[in-house]
């Protein structure tokens, strides 16, 4: 009897997310997977109950495990495991820093609140080479840049990593710089269009500009 897993549709979502990483089409992953095309694109587009052993090929073909597709380990912290042989610690460039961040996501912003170093997660993009978040006006990052002196800026601490577990790799950009409340309505108008949304939800009608005084990053590569 073969066995089957139930899965939602995260897997499919998982399976397409890392195939375009690894930058492979549907037809090139079936392929490497010995399964149809037809029905790694139903796979992909609805919540589906495949063969375990499917799921096994897939994983194994996108280098990576049954668990991490299955979101098994959506709650644990990444990099758990050792680090690969052979790896190296690499310097990036202002520039490779850059481009790395420029897609925005999750990044996390370091301050001080007054009683100590704090710091959030926040969504962000980046806005002619800013970071560009929004935050609630009665929340910490909020209330601690008003400094009540227009034009006075905040210096915080701005970091974004990645972690490909699989392949026990990942990057880590840190900027630095000051921050400050968006007020201008010419400088509102440019970080609104930006387009930056916050998962947390809520009333964020505050804009806040980190202007990067120092750029810096590291990647860690493994070299078979």
């Amino acid at each position: 009897m073969t066995e089957r897993i139930t899965a939602s549709g995260d897997l499919g979502r998982r399976v397409a997310a890392r195939r375009e990483t690894l930058g492979l089409s549907r037809e090139g992953l079936a392929g490497r997977a010995g399964i149809d095309p037809g029905y790694l694109a139903y796979l992909e587009e609805a919540a589906a109950s495949p063969a375990a052993e499917t799921v096994q090929r897939l994983a194994t073909a996108l280098e990576t495990s049954p668990e991490e597709l299955l979101g098994g380990t959506v709650d644990l912290p990444p990099g758990r495991g050792p680090g690969a042989a052979g790896a190296s610690l690499e310097k990036l460039d202002p520039n490779q820093c850059l481009h790395l961040i420029f897609p925005g996501g999750v990044g996390r912003v370091a301050f001080d609140d007054g009683g100590g170093p704090t710091i959030l997660p926040v969504n962000y993009v980046l806005h002619d080479n800013a970071v560009v978040l929004r935050t609630a006006a009665d929340g910490p990052f909020g209330e601690n840049l008003r400094t009540g002196v227009p034009g006075v800026e905040f210096k915080v601490a701005f970091e974004v990593d990645r972690i490909d577990d699989p392949n026990r790799e990942g990057w880590s950009v840190l900027i630095r710089g000051g921050a400050h409340l968006v007020s201008s309505p010419d400088e509102q108008a440019a970080v609104e269009a930006a387009g930056v949304q916050s998962w947390a939800g809520g009333t964020r009608d505050l804009y806040i500009k980190i202007v990067p005084s120092e750029v810096s990053g590291r990647r860690i590569r493994h070299r078979s």
